[in-house]
């Protein structure tokens, strides 16, 4: 997919319909001329809904939209007729989709299954008709509930790109590659920083026609958490994957300290990732020799599960991938 078809965050004007009207009309027929009330209920008004639908992958198709309205419920009738609801208008969003208040920044709903409907903004009910309203003291009530206005709000729709593993490192960590490799996924490559500048997602085939999904997320840098280099606006599809793998190229100056820097702006911008598994791949060995391979092996982190891997000379893949699906599967 390229950059410009890539819109994982819209902001849109909502506008529920207004509920019918009751109706208060009284029942005069030519052999019923105190027929006492009838007049029926007012349909809501229309809501707007989002539903989730797994073909989409982005919100592109919405990123135009500025103004959803619904439809106004009809008026009651006599004879106890209730008016119609309004039109619901349904936005189908892409699986990972959440939905927020631009003012307070609070996550309203989310959208994680294929066919699960949310309703983002009610419609107004509408109002009784006056034989709601009959006792024993007044037989003949001669009025009724008016509809309830619809609600005009804005919302905010970001998507949080859904993956099994999500690939975090620095700009030419070689995750692009990687992902090429494992999967039929075609990112762009090149020997610069911030070549990606949309996730990638990848599916990768593993043994026995099982599967996983790896999602290649564009480069962070120190103080991403404060929005520098791409900031914020990637970091949030990494909240999203089960596993994470890090990958720090062989030819860092220091393989720890990037690790380091990489899950503190990580645990800056959401704590709770600090609590996914982690794994940590070290990435063109074929640089290597033996011996440098020897001296890195002394550098990495423990704690963490650690594989060398080459994409171009295909050296450590399928290892890795194995490690992959021990992580993704395990209790």
């Amino acid at each position: 997919m390229s950059n410009k078809n890539f819109v994982d965050y819209v902001k849109i004007c909502c506008r529920s319909g207004k509920g019918g009207a009751g109706s208060a009309h009284l029942r005069r027929e030519k052999f019923v001329p105190k027929g006492g009330p009838d007049g029926g209920d007012g349909g809501r008004g229309g809501h707007i809904i989002i539903r989730g639908n797994k073909q989409l992958w982005t919100l592109l198709h919405l990123k135009y939209t500025k103004h959803v309205i619904a439809g106004h419920g009809e008026p009651g009738s006599k004879q106890h007729s209730s008016g119609l609801s309004g039109k619901d208008i349904i936005l189908e969003v892409p699986l990972g989709t959440i939905a927020r208040d631009p003012e307070t920044g609070e996550q309203i709903l989310e959208i994680t299954e294929d066919g699960q409907e949310s309703i983002l903004v009610s419609g107004g009910r509408g109002g009784l008709g006056n034989a709601h309203f009959k006792s024993a003291t007044n037989q003949t009530p001669r009025y009724a509930q008016p509809g309830e206005d619809g609600k005009e709000e804005w919302k905010i729709l970001e998507l949080k790109v859904l993956a099994d593993v999500g690939l975090v490192g620095f700009p030419n960590a070689g995750k692009s590659t990687f992902l090429s490799v494992i999967s039929a996924a075609k990112p762009e490559i090149a020997n610069y920083p911030f070549t990606t500048l949309v996730p990638n997602l990848g599916m990768v085939p593993y043994r026995g026609h099982k599967s996983f999904i790896v999602a290649d997320i564009p480069g962070i840098i120190e103080d991403a958490h404060k929005g520098k280099g791409l900031g914020l606006r990637f970091l949030r599809h990494i909240e999203r994957n089960s596993v994470l793998l890090f990958m720090v190229p062989a030819d860092a100056d220091s393989i720890i300290e990037q690790y380091n820097i990489l899950k503190n702006e990580l645990n800056q911008f959401n704590p709770e990732l600090m609590h996914k598994k982690h794994l940590l791949a070290i990435t063109k060995c074929d640089m290597l020799d033996d011996e440098l391979m020897e001296e890195i092996k002394k550098e990495v982190p423990s704690g963490v599960p650690v594989s060398f891997i080459s994409s171009v000379a295909n050296i450590g893949i399928q290892e890795l991938k194995d490690q992959i699906w021990k992580s993704i599967n395990e209790e």
